[in-house]
């Protein structure tokens, strides 16, 4: 496994934990529905990550369209996610449109992830 998918593993790891705190946070702190939103996003694009991640390390060694498409998504889920937790939780923007941001990356490396479907070389099945 190269580098770039244990970072993003590490990512996924730490992205997924961070949502199953924001669920625990939304059920037993504050129950803005914004903080429930973020742990669901936070949560899927922690999965969505790890998938891509293996994908991309099913294809063998050189870096593909998985590779990038789990990065674009663990970075946005992280943004979207913690921009929302931030606000419910400590009434802190972390920058405008840091949302809005985050969710345009998620749908952008869930496409990226998509044309993995079309990558040609790699191992073969």
């Amino acid at each position: 496994m190269n580098g770039l998918r244990r970072l993003l593993i590490l990512g996924a790891g730490l992205i997924g934990a961070v949502g199953v705190a924001a669920a625990a946070a939304g059920a037993h702190v504050n129950a803005d529905p914004n903080l429930t939103t973020a742990a669901y996003f936070l949560m899927l694009g922690a999965a969505g990550a790890t998938g891509a991640a293996a994908l991309a390390a099913a294809r063998g060694p050189h870096l593909s369209f998985a590779d990038a498409g789990g990065s674009v998504i663990a970075l946005g889920a992280a943004l979207f996610g913690g921009a929302l937790a931030a606000r419910a939780l400590w009434g802190i923007i972390i920058f405008p449109m840091a949302a809005p941001i985050g969710g345009t990356m998620l749908i952008f490396g869930w496409l990226v992830l998509g044309l993995a479907a079309f990558e040609r070389g790699g191992r073969s099945a």
